[in-house]
């Protein structure tokens, strides 16, 4: 079958590889759509950061080159010994997390804090970049009949920025900034407004995106390259309870620190390829608290409700569809070159 592997920074190949078989407690699934994600650009442009290169993951036991692709969705089409709940034809979102279950984390069920965390897709494993894949049925969740495939490739993205706003202090009422309206931040926002923000800033460069964030819920969007961001976000909140880094980019985070009040919180969501630096007295004179978040635990049914409700529509996030041959000229590449594009989704092969 043809996959898309990552084999170096700047090297993804679409190449034959064998039909994975499932085993004990594995499902296999016929995948459908499958979004490209700032992770595996961050892989593609500066790599490898995920991607075991060398030595065999610990969990996934693979190592490059790695079959990409980790937000995907698909329909069951075998079950293996041992696997219940579960029947040929379902329609299913994949969690794609690698978790031990041994560590303290994750004796605690904060699996995505397991210290040999991976990701099928990034770490090894059958990504959905592929015509099939197969995963542990834990990683496998049904999707309710009233949502369509292409909303089950959006379901692992939304739960990044739904576990952010949950992890987040923000409360009904309380204002926020967004600083970088990708595919994530534009999640964020929408997850802002389920928690009931009463502000949201969101800063941004690309008009497109600016204007999907209003579209999305964003109350003000700023363009950082025509005036001063923090000034206009604090003459408009006084300093918002609550700023999300979701950019990468590492002038960005000191912005994000002086954007929040005094005892407010920075929320560190961006993969980096990098180091970024701040003043400690920017956090320390106005007791503001920094912290990071990855991934997601125990939150997808909780996204696919809310995509039952029209959150997270697929509709307004998707802005290009593919083929598998194309990932890298019509995909990877054009995301490089066109900062309009908000998510990218890649169609199995048949």
């Amino acid at each position: 079958m043809k996959a898309a592997r990552w084999h170096a920074a700047r090297d993804i190949r679409v190449e034959d590889v064998p039909e994975p078989k499932p085993g004990p407690g594995e499902v296999k699934v016929k995948v459908a759509w499958t979004g490209i994600c700032g992770s595996d650009l961050h892989e593609y442009l500066a790599g490898p950061i995920f991607v075991p290169v060398g030595q065999d993951h610990p969990l996934s036991h693979d190592k490059a080159p790695i079959t990409m692709g980790h937000e995907y969705c698909g329909m069951v089409t075998e079950l293996g010994e041992g696997v219940s709940g579960l029947a040929i034809g379902d329609r299913v979102a994949i969690e794609p997390i690698f978790a031990c279950g041994t560590c303290p984390a994750c004796l605690e069920g904060k699996y995505n804090l397991c210290d040999k965390l991976g990701f099928v897709g990034l770490s090894g494993g059958h990504g959905g970049f592929a015509a099939y894949s197969v995963v542990p049925a834990r990683m496998v969740h049904k999707i309710p009949d009233g949502l369509s495939m292409e909303q089950g490739a959006l379901v692992e993205p939304a739960a990044v920025a739904l576990h952010a706003v949950r992890l987040s202090r923000i409360k009904a009422g309380d204002t926020a900034a967004v600083f970088g309206a990708g595919p994530i931040g534009l999640l964020v926002v929408e997850a802002l407004r389920v928690a009931g923000a009463a502000q949201i800033h969101v800063v941004e460069p690309s008009e497109v995106r600016r204007q999907k964030a209003l579209e999305l819920g964003a109350t003000t969007v700023i363009d950082p390259m025509a005036g001063d961001a923090v000034a206009a976000i604090r003459q408009a909140s006084g300093g918002v309870h609550v700023t999300f880094e979701v950019t990468g980019v590492p002038r960005v985070l000191p912005q994000c620190i002086d954007a929040t009040r005094h005892e407010g919180q920075v929320l560190i969501v961006s993969i980096w390829e990098g180091d970024a630096a701040f003043h400690p007295n920017t956090v320390v004179l106005k007791e503001r608290q920094l912290q990071g978040t990855i991934a997601y635990r125990n939150v997808y049914p909780a996204v696919m409700a809310l995509m039952e409700q029209g959150y997270f529509n697929a509709e307004k996030l998707v802005t290009k569809r593919i083929a598998l041959d194309d990932i890298v000229t019509e995909g990877f590449e054009a995301l490089v070159a066109e900062k309009s594009h908000v998510k990218i989704l890649v169609e199995a092969p048949a």
